[in-house]
């Protein structure tokens, strides 16, 4: 009878086992069909589920895949309806709790998304009561709602480094797909998101050099340097040298040496009276015309002014700031990117007073930086002396290699611009100490790298009131973000997608130094990650894939004590991401998310509103009201992701001949007149702004009114393309980016590009960085900054017309579209078109943009030809565009023959880059060599291939033939009306001489008489 008993009970226990079992996986299944609706994170699993009967209560303890998902209350009730649904006959009436990651998941909704019951823990917030490190007092518009008084630390991944093992410096990431991690995140960070959150008023630090300009110029008052100055001037208070500053005595500097703690520094008292100050200036000798960012250095003492006062004289005109020296001495502080001429002059320089509206406060003076530069940090195979795979003569085993003294092997560096490198040599440069940059002291500088990003924004936050007990530079950092893009690989054309990495634990300390939980990071990375996903599938693909939220242990998340974002915005490994993730359109949107979700956390926990910043104005137009006034307009852009990014006012910013970009008016309307002297040239560039900040400039116009009675050119920048090169899936074997098809435009520059794929077999796999297997890419471009599209050819062409003796204005070609400007009011048009052709995004077929001719352009021209306007066209794809798989439409045909009078040959592929002139009866045509940019360069975009065009009428003939093939280059017709087209972009002439010839060819041309004669229909 015992044993039937125990038989009994077993057999009861196990069916009891069974049927919970059965119902933890009944559970498990109903939960993943719910958490993968809002994000990918593959099945969850109940791991128990545990009732009391006497609290009549249900605990039903899900795996951390289920905390993974962005939980809101709509889908924390749909979980709980459905667990109340699915036991509520076992456990009648029980209140049930859910727990993943061992957090109820209604804990785990942001307050962001909540209307009751906060948790005061995650509001994170620092101290707004002392002045920000950094204010431009120079810019025009006010923010009250955006990020001002925000300081933010990020950094873009990784960089190059030396292997002290392999004794060589080297990528930490494959070259895969045209780029390498190490340089793609900075195609995000440097030319769109930082630039949004300072325009949004925050303070940005990274912890590597943001300036892609090689050269450096430092200026100290330790410096021997004769080309630079420094110089003071006294009045009632004297400047003082203090020890333990900067100086830069060295060409390269070895482990743990500080140039920060090399020199001296200079130190006097503030004043408030303006008329008696001293003044320190760093007067530089800048080697070549360009833009350079510019770094000043400070010491931070006692009584620390907080309203150091700094202006920058450049071509532009001045810039001033105001610094708080009370923190972040003893490092470089960017100010800014401003445009110099080349030499030394005196109106350009840096200039720091003792002024302050602080008294018994001090100034510090220290080094000057002007300029990117080249690595300068030395390395050895081993610091210690140890070199790896080093044998004695009579040693095979490594625990007895010869110990070598370090200095029989000479140092090296990387030979590479300093924006390339890894955040580990930025810091020592910048004065940062070793214990933070190199914690393996010198033996591993891979670990060193990523550790010391982490490390350095405790550094710098140290001291203030996110990390009061601890040594810093005293910098009170809001938030840190690390961008990454490495997240795996798949081989059926699907999106790996966004994942998003917060830390809650470490050390065993769910909170931070201030008492704030860690859990917050959690809300930061979700309304960040979040941003990026709902933008990206409105935009552009409504595919993307939304990975989870991960609590995991990774460095640069789990080490700073600040909210921090570990962000892998896709894969640059998978092909079907990078098909988005190398286009500039993508790149700003996805930037703009991450800055969004930014300002939403801050804002909340803060309690403010908060506005966004506003997108760039379009439909500029320029025209003259008289000779010496033109009139300037635009549109507001709206913006449909976001209904606070409305425009408040504008800033007009401009720029006279070749100098810099002032540093703007505001306007309230969308039109001014302004006044202009005769004789020069005028440009101009618009941003919107708001209470939350200014937007990304617009497109830049010019004009220029010559003095005599010649007719107006009008110039019409069809030209707006950004985009990814061009990519495709061959077959189920091939497939990639195909540079030589088309690269692509860069919006600007391109700082990511390393150089062409040259691997496209889809099954060869990855063996090592070296050996990448598909995607791989060749590295011939690694160190280049390729030029883009400018946004600024009005300019180009104008400084041309100007040559030729003519006045011009410019507009957008969206004004021509809607008939905002009439082509009729003008005797000469000139179209750019650069290269503008029909172009894709992603996956994405339909809705091609960027149309060389869209509808509206054709009926405006022709229009305007048949009246008796006169045009010149250039651009690399003004035939080939009309085609569309090798077809073209009867109506576009008539367009492109009967009125633009040539048609389409072929494409020519660009095997030299020299285009001749040759005899025609069109006497204005002398006979002449041009030489186009026909290889990626820092100079001017380039084409890659070009269109032969040939006359379609009686009337028109060959003007211009490229050199390689013979083929017709350009067009001239005589009739009715003139026209002058060109297969290859006119701004894409390496010299300003030969465009200034040809330009003034061209016009001479369109300023004959014209001819009648048929017009063939």
């Amino acid at each position: 009878m015992k044993i039937l008993s125990k038989l009994l009970l077993v057999c009861f226990i196990s069916l009891n086992l069974q049927a919970e079992n059965i119902l933890e996986k009944q559970l498990g299944d109903s939960l993943t069909a719910i958490a993968n609706r809002y994000a990918s994170v593959g099945k969850i699993k109940v791991d128990f589920v545990e009732a009391d009967s006497k609290t009549k209560s249900v605990i039903v303890k899900a795996s951390e895949s289920l905390s993974q998902i962005p939980l809101r209350p709509e889908n924390v009730k749909r979980i709980y309806n459905m667990l109340g649904n699915m036991l509520k006959e076992k456990f009648p009436e029980y209140t049930i709790s859910c727990i993943s990651d061992k957090m109820p998941i209604q804990e785990l909704i942001p307050n962001f998304y909540r209307e009751k019951d906060f948790d005061q823990l995650r509001l994170y917030k620092t101290s707004t009561s002392q002045l920000p490190l950094l204010t431009n007092i120079s810019k025009s518009n006010s923010i009250k709602f955006g990020l001002e008084n925000r300081h933010i630390a990020l950094w873009q991944s990784h960089g190059r480094y030396y292997n002290q093992k392999e004794g060589r410096w080297m990528w930490q990431r494959a070259p895969l797909f045209h780029t390498v991690e190490d340089l793609y995140t900075q195609s995000y960070v440097l030319p769109y998101l930082v630039p949004m959150l300072e325009n949004a008023g925050a303070t940005v630090l990274l912890p590597r050099e943001r300036d892609t300009q090689k050269k450096e110029l430092i200026i100290d008052n330790d410096n021997e340097d004769k080309n630079c100055r420094y110089h003071e001037s006294t009045d009632r208070k004297n400047w003082i040298t203090k020890e333990g500053g900067f100086a830069n005595p060295k060409k390269t500097y070895q482990q743990a040496e500080n140039p920060f703690s090399m020199g001296s520094y200079r130190i006097a008292q503030t004043i408030d009276d303006e008329d008696e100050l001293s003044y320190a200036e760093w007067i530089p000798s800048i080697p070549e015309e360009g833009y350079y960012g510019v770094y000043v250095s400070y010491k931070t003492v006692e009584k620390s002014c907080p309203d150091a006062r700094y202006t920058v004289f450049h071509r532009g005109g001045k810039t001033e700031f105001k610094v708080n020296q009370t923190m972040n001495g003893g490092t470089w502080l960017f100010l800014g990117f401003f445009n110099f001429e080349k030499g030394r002059n005196r109106h350009y320089k840096v200039v720091l007073s003792n002024y302050s509206t602080f008294g018994d406060k001090y100034v510090t003076a220290d080094a000057v930086k002007i300029g990117g530069g080249l690595g300068n940090i030395a390395r050895y195979p081993n610091e210690e002396g140890v070199i790896p795979n080093f044998k004695s003569s009579d040693s095979t085993n490594y625990e007895n290699q010869k110990v070598v003294p370090i200095n029989i092997f000479p140092p090296t560096v990387s030979g590479y611009p300093r924006y390339t490198e890894a955040a580990r040599y930025w810091l020592q440069w910048a004065g940062i100490p070793d214990s933070i940059y190199s914690k393996n002291k010198g033996t591993n500088d891979y670990t060193d790298d990523f550790q010391s990003r982490a490390l350095w924004v405790n550094y710098l936050a140290g001291g203030s009131s996110v990390l009061p007990q601890k040594p810093g530079l005293g910098v009170p950092i809001d938030m840190a973000l690390a961008f990454h893009s490495d997240a795996g690989t798949t081989y059926n054309d699907s999106i790996i997608g966004t994942l998003g990495i917060y830390t809650v634990n470490n050390d065993g300390k769910s909170i931070y130094d201030n008492k704030y939980s860690r859990w917050t990071a959690r809300e930061l990375t979700d309304l960040v990650q979040t941003q990026i996903v709902n933008d990206i599938r409105k935009v552009f693909a409504p595919e993307w894939t939304r990975r989870g939220l991960w609590n995991k242990s990774y460095s640069e998340s789990r080490v700073p004590e600040v909210p921090t974002i570990l962000l892998e915005l896709l894969s640059h490994q998978n092909l079907a991401d990078m098909r988005y993730g190398l286009d500039p359109r993508f790149r700003f949107t996805v930037s703009r998310a991450i800055y969004k979700g930014m300002l939403k956390y801050m804002s909340f926990n803060s309690g403010t509103p908060y506005i966004v910043q506003p997108l760039p104005v379009s439909n500029m137009r320029s025209k003259f009201i008289n000779k010496n006034k033109v009139e300037l307009s635009w549109k507001a852009t709206t913006d449909s992701l976001e209904t606070t990014a409305k425009s408040d006012a504008y800033v007009l910013y401009t720029r006279i001949d070749g100098a810099g970009f002032n540093n703007g008016v505001v306007v309230k309307n969308n039109k001014i007149i302004i006044d202009i002297q005769p004789g020069k040239i005028y440009s101009f560039k618009i941003t919107a702004t708001n209470l939350g900040g200014e937007s990304f400039p617009s497109e830049i116009l010019s004009v220029y009114k010559a003095n005599n009675n010649k007719p107006e050119v009008l110039i019409v920048n069809g030209f707006d393309r950004t985009s990814a090169p061009a990519s495709k899936v061959v077959d189920k074997k091939t497939a990639g980016f195909y540079f030589d098809e088309d690269p692509g435009v860069p919006y600007l520059n391109d700082y990511g590009m390393i150089g062409r794929q040259y691997e496209f077999d889809r099954t060869k796999p990855w063996l090592s960085d070296e050996n990448p297997g598909f995607g791989a890419s060749y590295s011939n471009y690694e160190t280049l900054v390729i030029a883009g599209n400018s946004f600024d050819y009005p300019y180009l062409h104008g400084k041309s017309i100007k040559s030729a003796g003519y006045s011009f204005v410019s507009c957008s070609l969206a004004s021509v579209l809607e008939g905002e400007v009439s082509l009729n009011n003008y005797k000469m048009v000139d179209l750019i078109l650069g290269k503008q052709k029909q172009t894709n995004i992603g996956i994405v077929k339909k809705d091609l943009k960027f149309k060389t001719f869209p509808l509206a352009l054709q009926q405006q021209l022709s229009k305007y030809c048949l009246s008796g306007g006169n045009l010149l066209i250039s651009g690399a794809f003004i035939g080939s565009d009309f085609y569309k798989e090798n077809y073209i439409n009867t109506e576009e045909r008539i367009f492109m023959e009967n009125i633009l009078k040539f048609k389409f040959k072929s494409k020519n592929p660009i095997l030299g880059s020299q285009v001749k002139m040759v005899n025609s009866t069109f006497p204005q045509f002398d006979r002449a060599e041009i030489q186009l940019f026909t290889e990626p360069n820092e100079d001017s975009y380039f084409i890659e291939s070009t269109d032969a065009i040939e006359p379609a009428i009686n009337g028109a003939l060959t003007i211009c033939r490229y050199s390689n093939s013979n083929l017709s280059a350009g067009v001239a017709y005589l009739g009715q009306y003139k026209t002058c087209s060109f297969g290859f972009p006119f701004e894409t002439i390496q010299s300003e001489k030969e465009r200034n010839r040809l330009m003034s060819s061209i016009l001479s041309f369109l300023s004959v008489k014209s001819v009648s004669g048929n017009i063939k229909k």
